[in-house]
């Protein structure tokens, strides 16, 4: 039984899964888009979620842990033929990322399924990207839990059954104002709470 179990073994052991995962993430920081299988995508995803909220923070304890967690590989690309460092993961990580998600409470990457999938083992191909400083959040909404339980509350019996003719409004406006006193009789009361 897998009670209490979290995670996926992904046929990998700790260490591998660990490995595995931390280059994905620095691909992913790098690169801002990476093509993997689905499972594997949802393994990275909370992990990267919770270092960009690191990195969020910016101070120099949280870019200690990021390096603990991450490595400090270089971003190394091609220009002209010539291989140019452009800095590290988690200086990219700390001076681009976290600034741009400041104003987002979560929610910095998405998946998105391909329809084609891998040749050899058929596997389900998505893209895992990073979104845009311009992607809009997700709109919340709004549910009365009020009305909700009401309705459930009540079932549909009750809802047909009319309502007393007790309870129901009466038609003439003389009936709806009660009647007023005299005006002695006002001034009577006045000069008594005096």
């Amino acid at each position: 039984m897998r009670h209490r179990v979290a995670g996926r073994q992904l046929s990998r052991n700790s260490s591998h899964r660990r490995a595995m995962r931390r280059n994905m993430a620095q691909s992913l920081i790098e690169h801002e888009t990476i093509s993997t299988t689905i499972q594997k995508a949802k393994e990275l995803k909370p992990f990267m979620e919770r270092l960009i909220t690191l990195a969020k923070k910016g101070k120099l304890q949280h870019r200690r842990r990021a390096i603990a967690v991450l490595g400090n590989r270089r971003i190394v690309t091609l220009e002209d033929g010539e291989p140019v460092q452009k800095g590290t993961v988690v200086g990219k990580l700390f001076s681009e990322l976290g600034p741009r998600y400041l104003d987002r409470p979560g929610g910095y990457s998405r998946i998105v399924r391909l329809a084609q999938r891998r040749l050899g083992d058929n596997g389900q191909l998505v893209l895992l990207q990073l979104l845009g400083k311009d992607e809009p959040l997700k709109k919340q909404r709004k549910t009365s839990g009020k009305k909700r339980s009401r309705r459930r509350a009540k079932g549909p019996a009750q809802a047909a059954k009319p309502a007393p003719a007790e309870a129901q409004a009466p038609e003439s406006p003389a009936a709806e104002a009660p009647p007023e006193p005299p005006a002695e009789a006002a001034g009577e009361q006045e000069s008594e709470s005096k």
